[in-house]
């Protein structure tokens, strides 16, 4: 009788169960298999043997190549929903291990969302095939010249490639890590010198303007757009002016006590709000539908009229 052996030392019970439901589906592609769960201890082993009509060999061989085929696709599954994330785990610990605990835990959660997330999009659907099918093409490699296999062996010694493409994800999402760590120092930074500065202005109200440029008004309803690019153009003279490191040192400079943003649907550049709200905590106010606004709506020109 043929059959396949499977061997699992890293498992749960929710895993063996998911791996013997997913064999057992087999049976309604008409591949007429048994499985039998052999336990030892620290390991577990499902073995699938194939029902055989002895008198029709050449069927036998093809219901054997069919069964071979279909257990890679039910591993190629399994590797990924059991073992995927605990290789990125072992990844971060081998390339990045002077890194402390805690900030391994937030690159392994941003490697594992580069993988997952959007688990409905084209993108995700694409690269999730990648993997499986490069995992898939190796245990199709390996039942040609093999009938037993332990999955834990397989995944640490047999799919270079696969592993290659964790380590590259890890790599990206350090890249991730590294950044938003330098972006919440300089945060800090900006906290402080807002901070340390009087207010020159109770309130300050700003629009998103075309050519996302932004105009800003102080708490007279007055237009200060030209004061601000001026005392911007002493600091970095020469330069092409970026209006949002404009607006950004502008509210900086007065510190202002409130902060209005108008009709923040249309200033495209959602970071930069971001920044606003992350710098000037508690002092930022929404805006979306006063007479500013509504002017805002009709001609931001109607506005210093």
């Amino acid at each position: 009788m043929r059959f396949l052996s499977i061997g699992v030392n890293e498992y749960t019970n929710d895993s063996i169960e998911y791996l013997i439901s997913q064999l057992n589906d087999l049976k309604q592609k008409k591949i007429k298999i048994r499985t039998t769960l052999v336990k030892v201890p620290q390991s577990r082993f499902i073995i699938c043997k194939l029902n055989e009509n002895r008198i029709l060999s050449s069927l036998n061989d093809h219901s054997f190549i069919a069964l071979k085929q279909y257990t890679a696709f039910i591993l190629s599954d399994y590797i990924i929903k059991y073992h995927e994330d605990k290789l990125l785990g072992r990844i971060i610990n081998m390339n990045y291990c002077y890194f402390s605990k805690p900030e391994k835990k937030k690159i392994l959660d941003l490697a594992i969302s580069f993988l997952k997330s959007n688990e409905d999009s084209i993108k995700f659907n694409l690269y999730n095939a990648k993997r499986k099918n490069l995992i898939f093409r190796k245990l199709l490699e390996y039942f040609e010249s093999n009938n037993e296999i332990i999955i834990d062996g397989f995944v640490n010694f047999r799919i270079k490639e696969y592993f290659k493409e964790l380590e590259d994800t890890v790599d990206k999402a350090v890249d991730a890590f590294l950044m938003e760590r330098e972006y919440q120092e300089f945060i800090k930074l900006l906290r402080y010198f807002v901070e340390i500065q009087e207010p020159k202005l109770e309130a300050v109200h700003i629009f998103s303007s075309y050519d996302s440029k932004y105009i800003i008004l102080d708490h007279f309803h007055n237009e200060i757009t030209n004061e601000c690019i001026k005392e911007f153009l002493n600091e970095v003279p020469n330069e092409d002016i970026n209006y949002d490191d404009l607006l950004v040192s502008s509210l900086i400079t007065i510190a202002p006590i409130r902060i209005y943003i108008h009709c923040a649907k249309q200033i495209r550049n959602k970071e930069l709000l971001e920044t606003i709200k992350n710098v000037f905590v508690n002092k930022v106010i929404f805006c979306n539908g006063c007479d500013l606004c509504k002017m805002n709506n009709v001609g931001i020109e109607s506005l210093t009229k």
